[in-house]
């Protein structure tokens, strides 16, 4: 058993703090953004015409944007539309934390889709290469979620159990790293495989990116204390969940697109 004594904050300075949190999104879109230019590079040099590896580089201020606006909107109307109805200025306090992944995925899809009309690129190929280093941000985003004592597990007694005393002083699954395991590190893995495959087909990582990562959440979805605001839908799936699932369910959809 872990009793959790980690500070979220890394460096205060009286004036500003630097959060662990801050810094996930930071290194992993440095990180993330290295990694898409390298499978650029090795893998889709040539689509019909040479790829500018500077489009890319254009494309990471879409993403930070689509990210940020995607996750926060998503948020609010996936998780807590009727209190931000009812406090409206509170919508753009993004720095007192409510951040949806879902909904930053919807970001992420409708700002690369622009990006890709606007420069003329097939939005299938920026969606793969997305997909493929998203695990890398996904995994800094859920130690940080650990570090932050958010997103806690449900009370249990395995010997790796945490006690988050910001929370409680029950003894619960670090949810949040088993999400960094499969969300990050196994996902990260399966894509890595599929997308230097020599028969690769343009959108399969996308496709089996929302499979698996939809899979994988809703794992660890069993482990996880729902919201305490929105608790089960008919006392067995949480938002997580069904959102989770929709996204195996267009998974899907695309894989049959792409086999037709």
């Amino acid at each position: 058993m872990f009793v959790h004594t980690l500070d979220p904050i890394l460096v205060d300075l009286g004036f500003i703090s630097i959060r662990w949190y801050s810094l996930a999104y930071i290194f992993g879109i440095l990180i993330g953004w290295w990694y898409g230019k390298k499978i650029i590079f090795k893998k889709f040099q040539v689509i019909g015409n040479k790829f500018n590896l500077n489009e890319f580089d254009n494309l990471i201020s879409y993403l930070i944007l689509s990210i940020i606006v995607g996750g926060r909107i998503g948020y609010i109307i996936f998780y807590n539309p009727i209190y931000y109805l009812e406090n409206p200025f509170s919508i753009i306090k993004i720095w007192e934390g409510g951040m949806s992944f879902h909904g930053a995925l919807l970001g992420i899809i409708f700002g690369t889709y622009l990006f890709s009309i606007k420069r003329k690129i097939q939005p299938l190929f920026l969606l793969d290469i997305i997909a493929c280093v998203s695990p890398i941000g996904i995994f800094f985003g859920r130690i940080a979620n650990f570090i932050n004592s958010e997103l806690v597990g449900k009370v249990s007694n395995v010997s790796w159990s945490v006690i988050f005393p910001n929370i409680d002083l029950m003894p619960r699954h670090p949810s949040q790293l088993y999400e960094a395991f499969l969300e990050g590190i196994v996902l990260y893995l399966i894509l890595r495989a599929l997308i230097f495959k020599k028969n690769y087909v343009t959108g399969l990582c996308s496709s089996i990116f929302l499979i698996f990562y939809g899979i994988f959440r809703i794992v660890s979805e069993i482990f996880r204390e729902p919201d305490l605001h929105l608790g089960y839908f008919f006392n067995i799936f949480s938002m997580g969940t069904i959102l989770s699932s929709l996204m195996i369910l267009f998974g899907l959809i695309m894989i049959l697109l792409i086999k037709r």
